[in-house]
């Protein structure tokens, strides 16, 4: 019998399981995990509510939610081991990520970027890129013929002459045949060529000789005057088609045409805007150098979210107390219908005539008795009110938009909003027959967008700041006015614009208002309507507050950083204002290059020694080792090289702590000039943030490289603080004049800021 008793028990029990589901506890574990900021946990719980009740759309809202946030923090989690130097580390944060959030092409960047930094640092070299253009077709050429010398040793000539026998002594040398154009006119030259090229004898010589000479075959060379119809009849053109892949309208593809058309003077260029292409067809230079164009400002936009958060808080309170006697009293005359005139008349048969009420004479006054009077006195109300309405509406919208594009987002309802325009209109009036002119209303309607109206059109840059150009309106109905006839919603309007620059993740309060209205009112018999004890006996007060408050706030978030990279930056030589061409590196007897591969990265190369290096590598060295100043002074230290052999270019990464020093400048050494004579390209950036100094030193194009021990780069520090930090060569790609690898050993310095 008991077992019996505790059946209806445990089936309350089991209704009570059924009605606390598991997706409710996981829900709340969620919201427990989200708020200590632990979203992968909060991920977890959230999912396995949503695939407990997959119709919930609370629970697909936060679990989207909740994935791009933990995405964003996997995304800061690897951005902090990158500028700590653990690329492994910051690999594994990005590619969690990337699973995370698909959508955020920033994470993509990321890992990206940190897969060629742990490519360069562990790879021996980087292999080059495969040009996408370039042509399929077995059978056709993918450029005019180029040379092939028999010999490829260095010309060393002296000699003065006509400019043929010049020409035709610089081609037996290299053991090719020259041919001259008819039109070609000789001229007495000096040549003093030494220790050159090929290409850079046959440049020098046409410049000198006013020609210009090109290859018929791998062992032919054509030499003719350099004149535009020459060059016209005579050059060789190649035809490319590029294809772009990040131009969204073709006033985009137009813009590229035109520029193309005026950096480069192109005559024939096609735009072809349903493949988002464009088919050139001149020189192999002039396309070399429409490649890099091309290839420079063919970059996706860079795309932000914009996180809008919308708070209004409105509180009405209202609070009646008291009891409101009547203060007005009426009188009413109803005189008896038996009253007398003085001195009465009589009729003819002896009988007297009552007299009307509204013909009593002052003689019959005294007469009348409280009988002929009634007064209807007031009545009193108690009010005894009180209401407190609170309103809270938050909103929480979000918007992705692309670079310089305008994003608009509309949240709210649309009220009509009528317009009248009276206009004259000929009637016909009702029982007669004649015409009459009758005002006709042709009332028409607009629509206002009331609720969130957002208008933003970002701008990121390559720092990932963020500038916006914004307008945010908040507006609702407060009430309405009767216009004419017609009742008009009453709209209140909160609105901003203006400009304003923000970091990737920096919140904003764009504007706060808040309104309060208080309204206070007493109605009652005047004198006992202010008596402390007795206002509320024979008074009626109310008491009104009304507050209004909205904030706006605003984050931006990137989700696709600008994708300029080292290669975007670096200059090219283009030749002359009438003949632009590029000038190639490499060894004699090579084409030219494909216009279409890009360069590999300057710190492609680990800073290790490989396996087997002789004991007298060039070594690297900071000169003084050790220095010492104070904040606020400035030293120079000189980054010196020894037993070098054709040093030509030299790229280095250098470290430093930024708390206590900066530089401040990196200047020219004077060893890569050789004799001083010659300018170096110097390309340098300075990351004061993390102590990075990038910097690049190289020599004129088509010369060779330099011998010997000397200083390179002079570098110029400040002290910020006290403290002591060392100067280090994180990364150095030395390489010589036929672009081979130059092994070298660095050192640190010591700077002491005291």
């Amino acid at each position: 019998m008991r077992r019996i008793a505790y059946l209806p028990l445990l089936a309350f029990a089991a209704i009570v399981l059924v009605g606390c589901p598991k997706a409710n506890e996981d829900y709340d574990a969620g919201r427990k995990a989200e708020t200590l900021q632990d979203y992968d946990t909060a991920l977890v719980h959230y999912e396995r509510a949503l695939r407990a009740d997959p119709a919930n759309a609370e629970y697909k809202l936060r679990e989207m939610h909740t994935r791009y946030e933990d995405g964003q923090f996997h995304l800061e989690q690897g951005q902090k081991a990158l500028q700590k130097g653990d690329l492994q580390l910051a690999l594994t944060e990005f590619q969690k990520a990337q699973a995370l959030d698909p959508s955020n092409a920033a994470t993509d960047q990321q890992v990206k970027h940190a897969i060629e930094l742990l490519t360069a640092k562990t790879a021996a070299a980087v292999p080059r890129a495969v040009d996408p253009n370039a042509a399929s077709d077995a059978d056709l050429l993918s450029g005019p013929p180029s040379l092939k010398p028999i010999s490829l040793e260095p010309i060393n000539l002296k000699m003065t002459n006509d400019a043929r026998v010049v020409f035709e002594t610089i081609a037996k040398l290299a053991g090719l045949n020259v041919i001259f154009d008819p039109d070609f006119t000789s001229r007495r030259v000096t040549a003093d060529l030494p220790n050159v090229t090929l290409e850079q004898a046959l440049d020098d010589i046409s410049l000198e000789s006013k020609a210009f000479w090109k290859p018929l075959s791998g062992s032919v060379i054509f030499v003719a005057p350099d004149t535009p119809q020459k060059r016209k009849d005579v050059e060789d053109e190649v035809v490319r088609t590029f294809y772009l892949s990040n131009t969204l309208t073709p006033q985009d593809l137009t813009e590229v045409v035109t520029g193309l058309r005026s950096l480069l003077d192109l005559r024939r260029v096609q735009q072809v805007n349903a493949q988002n292409a464009i088919v050139i067809r001149d020189t192999p230079d002039k396309l070399a150098l429409a490649a890099k164009i091309i290839r420079d400002i063919d970059k996706a936009k860079p795309e932000v979210l914009i996180h809008v958060q919308v708070l209004t808080a409105s509180v009405d309170r209202l609070r009646d107390l008291g009891i409101l006697p009547g203060q007005s009293v009426s009188v009413t005359f109803s005189p008896r219908t038996a009253l007398q005139p003085n001195g009465g008349s009589t009729s003819s048969g002896g009988s007297s005539t009552p007299v009307n009420a509204t013909q009593i004479t002052l003689d019959n006054l005294r007469n009348l008795s409280g009988a002929d009077y009634s007064a209807t006195l007031p009545g009193a109300t108690a009010n005894a009110i009180l209401t407190d309405n609170k309103t809270r509406i938050i909103q929480d919208p979000e918007v992705r938009v692309s670079d310089g594009e305008k994003a608009t987002l509309k949240i709210g309802d649309r009220v009509p909003v009528a317009t009248g325009s009276f206009q004259a209109g000929v009637g016909v009036g009702v029982g007669t027959g004649a015409g009459v002119v009758n005002p006709l209303v042709n009332t028409q309607f607009q629509y206002i967008d009331v609720g969130v109206n957002i208008d933003v059109t970002p701008r990121v840059h390559p720092d990932g700041d963020v500038s916006m150009k914004l307008s945010i309106e908040v507006s609702q109905i407060t009430g309405t006015s009767n216009i004419g006839g017609i009742n008009q919603p009453v709209i209140s309007q909160r609105k901003i614009e203006h400009d304003i620059r923000l970091k990737d993740g920096e919140v904003s309060v764009l504007g706060g208002l808040i309104e309060r209205t208080d309204t206070k009112n007493i109605n009652g018999i005047p004198g006992l309507a202010q008596l402390p004890l007795f206002r509320y006996l024979f008074s009626d007060n109310s008491n009104e507050v009304k507050e209004d408050e909205v904030l706006i706030v605003l984050t931006p978030h990137i989700l696709r950083f600008p994708s300029i990279d080292a290669g975007n930056l670096e200059t090219i030589a283009a030749g002359t204002d009438s003949n632009p061409h590029v000038y190639r590196q490499g060894v004699e007897g090579q084409g030219p290059a494909s216009s279409g591969v890009q360069a590999p990265s300057p710190f492609a190369n680990s800073q290790a020694t490989p396996a087997g290096a002789p004991a007298a590598a060039p070594q690297l060295h900071f000169e003084p080792a050790i220095a010492s100043l104070k904040p606020g002074d400035t030293t120079t230290l000189g980054l010196a090289v020894t037993n070098v052999n054709d040093l030509y270019s030299i790229p280095l990464l250098i470290h430093y702590n930024p708390a206590v020093i900066q530089v401040e400048e990196v200047r020219n050494g004077g060893f890569l000039s050789g004799t001083g004579t010659q300018e170096i390209a110097i390309v340098q950036r300075i990351d004061a943030q993390r102590g990075d100094v990038v910097v690049s030193a190289t020599r004129q194009p088509n010369t060779p490289g330099v011998n010997g021990s000397g200083t390179l780069l002079g570098i110029v520090i400040r002290g910020v603080a006290p403290g002591t930090s060392a100067l280090q060569i994180l990364q150095v790609n030395a390489r010589d004049s036929q672009q081979r690898t130059v092994p070298m050993v660095s050192q640190q310095a010591t700077i002491q800021v005291q």
